[in-house]
């Protein structure tokens, strides 16, 4: 059973062995936390604080992590460990779960916006939140790749540093929001603090994602010129 179950985790270990999922995930924490700041800190009238260029800079991110991903794996990946392609099942699954989630996050925030009612950020939950979706997801395949044990700590640095974003002063969180083009229902200090919580999140998973492809590069072998192409594996 301990055979099987490891078989199963591998396509998920696979997706990360070079670190390209995490630093996607870092890139993209990071690039939101940006425009967040900018939204915050420039009046409403502000280019930054137009719709169309939230899906402007949306797209770019997701245009630079897709072909950036896809030519690590291209070009360094796939030549050292093979290419894997993965049932279509699981694909449709995952997307469908993305979709359902976010929806449900986005209607949440609409009733939440037509009720009036103040939010307050629960940075350290949303934190937990995140912290045991990047165990189940990233930490657990050190189970199957002993190179990813470490990333254990990354689960706990990201426990412990939404509480201390969760205990910092509601002044210095509402310092961070800038206090401008603010809706009445969300306040200063839990933009600030949820800010603060997406630079962090952000920033490990880069810190990870680099170490895994520094790893990844140590314990892989680059292919000799007149290496044959790499064979295909359904899993």
């Amino acid at each position: 059973m301990d055979q099987v179950e490891s078989l199963l985790k591998r396509p998920k270990a696979y997706y990360n062995i070079d670190g390209a999922g995490e630093l996607g995930m870092g890139f993209m924490c990071l690039g939101y936390a940006l425009i967040i700041w900018l939204q915050m800190h420039t009046p409403k009238d502000s280019i930054w604080n137009q719709m169309y260029m939230l899906f402007i800079w949306v797209g770019l991110m997701v245009a630079i992590i897709h072909f950036g991903t896809k030519a690590i794996k291209n070009h360094i990946t796939y030549p050292r460990t093979g290419f894997v392609a993965y049932r279509a099942q699981n694909r449709i699954w995952t997307a469908i779960i993305a979709s359902v989630v976010s929806a449900l996050s986005v209607a949440g925030l609409v009733l939440a916006a037509h009720s009036h009612r103040h939010i307050v950020m629960p940075v350290f939950f949303i934190g937990l939140f995140f912290a045991a979706g990047y165990a189940f997801g990233i930490a657990r395949s050190g189970g199957v790749n002993a190179l990813f044990r470490w990333k254990w700590v990354v689960v706990l640095a990201q426990v412990i540093g939404s509480l201390l974003i969760a205990l910092l002063p509601e002044d210095l969180t509402a310092a961070l929001s800038g206090g401008s083009s603010l809706p009445a229902w969300f306040s200063a200090s839990s933009a600030g603090a949820f800010l603060l919580w997406l630079v962090l999140y952000g920033t490990l998973l880069l810190i990870s994602g680099a170490i895994s492809f520094w790893l990844y590069l140590c314990h892989t072998q680059a292919p000799a010129k007149e290496a044959n192409e790499p064979a295909n594996a359904d899993v």
